[in-house]
């Protein structure tokens, strides 16, 4: 069990603002015919600018049918490709900078020019955010929350792409990295202190700590009541080769659940939305 200070959730949700911050600059330079490791570079460039020198995971970046991730049959499809950006591509971006040990994991989906389809898709995923935060909050443990998610999923007429992910995770443990020479160090896109905190959780859920085990799916090691602390959340629907997700931190507790910041793009998009139609 974690328990954070609110000055140490402030620094967390101080490094997720400024994920955020990097995918919506990024986004303003997106150009036809960039490939997805270009844009990979730009971001870890521009986070590199703001004081970024670790990472709980590199930049990823995922256009096209990519976003729904088509054809990805190993982890090493994962990592940003050759793939050139046309217009009317769905984007997403996704990243896990650290400052000081403190990490989030973000998720941005976008477009270059527009997509109907996608901007439906990004519509849909408001649902999620309330439902899960709800469950959490209700004790419900993280196989159910799973099942939920799949049942509004297939209700919506979408398909569950964050199964596709190593682990089929919704959501995975986020923490505070302990200090350590090994803060620049990487393997495999992961910062090795990342990949180093995850173990330890997933080593002490399987020698009888069942609530420390790091990830929500939908096995059987995931029919626990989640375990206080921080989670990185990435709901991911997929519609043919369009694909769609926001990823976010919530906080839990032993009696409460909620999520770090709602001053972020997609929840002040879904605002937007109410008071032009209201």
């Amino acid at each position: 069990m974690t328990v954070y200070s609110d000055r140490e959730l402030e620094r967390f949700r101080e490094v997720q603002q400024l994920a955020y911050q990097c995918t919506e600059a990024i986004e303003a330079e997106l150009r036809e015919g960039q490939t997805e490791k270009e844009v990979a570079r730009m971001m870890r460039r521009w986070l590199g600018d703001h004081g970024i020198v670790e990472y709980f995971h590199v930049p990823f970046v995922w256009f096209g049918d990519r976003t729904s991730f088509t054809g990805f049959r190993t982890p090493l499809k994962f990592r940003p490709s050759g793939r050139r950006l046309e217009p009317g591509m769905p984007v997403i971006l996704d990243v896990a900078p650290a400052s000081d040990g403190y990490s989030c994991d973000i998720g941005y989906s976008c477009c270059l020019g527009e997509n109907p389809t996608l901007e439906k898709m990004q519509d849909d995923l408001e649902e999620y955010r309330g439902v899960i935060a709800q469950m959490v909050k209700q004790g419900r443990t993280a196989k159910e929350v799973y099942a939920e998610v799949d049942r509004i999923i297939e209700r919506q007429g979408y398909a569950n792409r964050h199964q596709a992910y190593p682990l089929r995770v919704l959501a995975h443990k986020v923490f505070r990295m302990e200090p350590s020479w090994l803060r620049r160090v990487e393997l495999a896109g992961f910062g090795v202190r990342a990949l180093r905190g995850l173990g330890r959780s997933t080593r002490a859920a399987r020698f009888g700590r069942a609530q420390a085990w790091p990830y929500w799916n939908d096995h059987k090691a995931s029919d626990v009541r989640i375990d206080p602390g921080l989670w990185a959340v990435e709901p991911h629907l997929g519609l043919g080769p369009i694909g769609a997700k926001w990823e976010e931190l919530l906080v839990v507790t032993e009696d409460d659940a909620y999520w770090l910041d709602d001053d972020l793009p997609h929840v002040r998009r879904w605002s937007r939305k109410k008071v032009d139609a209201a």
